[in-house]
């Protein structure tokens, strides 16, 4: 059942996934060499309850966290622990709110220090298909027409589309229908109306596209090893428009002139 939204619904999941990219703004001033994993999460965590909401990952599902934290090869669901990043790492911060009833959810993935040129590069081109993926985002269209273009964006570049995962419609509940996959053909799929609310979020491989899901059920990785990058915005399809409702202007206004 895909739950189509009101202009009301829309505004106040404006709030909560703008808190989340306010969030996501604080977690780049912390992001640097020698912090650990499970410290950006309590001050994620602290961040989102000063703001009158909610974590809205942690406990759903039994998650334990209030941020999914991926680093490297770990392409998303990564559990906070003590590791500490390190210079030339690459992490994927996912982070969800609950705020008005209505949940928000946005990732970005991040460089710790200089990172190497070509992990840049596809931290680079994975930021560029989720905005190609948004443009096809509109009334009319086909949930396949968002993974198409994602997916040949990034294939023609070298890299792979993770198949297993993928992004979700979003409002009251984290999950909702339809499931918005990172790959596809143009003209399938649920049909596009206004009022729907998605979480389109490209996770996209340096090497082969196989994963591997670790034994906490969580935390999945690349099964070659290689880096991955996530990013994430939460839109409405509205005015014959894609309206993206998460925000990543407060991580690009702390990283300046270093934003992917």
């Amino acid at each position: 059942m895909i739950y189509l939204k009101t202009d009301e619904e829309i505004e106040l999941m404006r709030e909560s996934n703008l808190l989340v990219g306010m969030t996501l703004g604080e977690m780049a001033k912390w992001v640097v060499p020698g912090i650990t994993t499970l410290r950006l999460d309590k001050i994620a965590e602290e961040f989102i309850r000063d703001h009158g909401a909610e974590p809205g990952f942690l406990g759903y599902a039994g998650y334990p966290n209030s941020l999914c934290i991926s680093v490297n090869e770990v392409i998303v669901h990564g559990i906070p622990n003590s590791y500490a990043l390190r210079e030339g790492d690459i992490v994927s911060i996912d982070c969800g709110v609950v705020k008005n009833g209505f949940n928000g959810d946005s990732a970005y993935t991040f460089c710790v220090g200089e990172v190497a040129p070509e992990v840049k590069q596809l931290l680079k081109t994975t930021k560029e298909s989720l905005y190609l993926g948004i443009e096809h985002a509109v009334e009319g269209k086909r949930i396949g027409d968002i993974g198409h273009a994602i997916q040949t964006y990034c294939e023609a570049r070298g890299y792979s589309v993770v198949r297993e995962l993928c992004g979700h419609g979003v409002g009251k509940h984290l999950h909702e229908e339809p499931n918005v996959p990172n790959y596809g053909r143009p003209g399938t799929g649920p049909l596009l109306k206004n009022g729907m609310c998605i979480a389109i979020e490209p996770m996209i491989n340096l090497g082969s596209r196989n994963i591997v899901i670790e034994r906490d059920g969580w935390t999945t990785r690349t099964r070659d090893r290689k880096p991955a990058a996530h990013f994430e915005h939460t839109i409405a399809i509205k005015g014959g428009k894609a309206d993206i409702l998460s925000s990543f202007e407060y991580v690009e206004q702390v990283l300046g002139d270093k934003s992917i």
